[in-house]
């Protein structure tokens, strides 16, 4: 697997990560940098690990990920968006903010499952582990750098826009989640 490849793979899988961190990060009212890395540093771990472990374990699951990953990442988002509509109808916007590590790794696992699955398919393709790495270190650096922006974006529109903003980011993970299934 070559740098641009890599690149692009990396890209994708963040695509999602980026998405929840920006329609979760509208609730925050102050978030510190020591925990912005604390976030960063969990959805990167959470899907670059999903890739290594869906290499790892690729012989013996594909089976069993093909056929239920789209549910179990409906359910995660179900949960995680469906609580941010229901606050922000409400206006109780505090539980479902990115400082709790709960939401934080729901949110991870919820955005990881596809990179489960990558990991699963580039087993079955003989990717070598030097290649998965490499992978692996763009899949951390670029997860990390789009949950930076999503927060940082995310927390400027909640601060502007306040329950609508939590609203229509509950309905943005809603779509996603039904996308899945789809």
């Amino acid at each position: 697997m070559n740098f641009i490849t890599s690149l692009v793979f990396a890209v994708s899988l963040c695509a999602d990560c980026f998405a929840v961190s920006l329609c979760s990060s509208t609730t925050l009212k102050k978030i510190d940098a020591r925990a912005l890395v604390r976030v960063m540093l969990a959805f990167a771990v959470i899907q670059a690990g999903f890739i290594m472990i869906g290499w790892a374990f690729g012989w013996a699951l594909v089976g069993l990920v093909e056929k239920i990953s789209h549910i179990i990442g409906f359910l995660l988002l179900l949960y995680v968006g469906g609580g941010m509509l229901l606050e922000g109808i409400k206006g109780e916007s505090e539980s479902k903010d990115l400082n709790g590590w709960r939401n934080v790794i729901i949110g991870g696992i919820a955005t990881s499952i596809d990179a489960l699955a990558v990991g699963i398919s580039l087993s079955m393709e003989r990717l070598g582990f030097a290649d998965l790495w490499m992978l692996f270190l763009f899949v951390f650096i670029v997860t990390a750098l789009s949950v930076l922006a999503g927060i940082t974006g995310g927390r400027k529109l909640g601060e502007k826009f306040g329950s609508w903003a939590e609203i229509a980011g509950g309905i943005v993970l809603l779509a996603i989640g039904v996308t899945i299934l789809i």
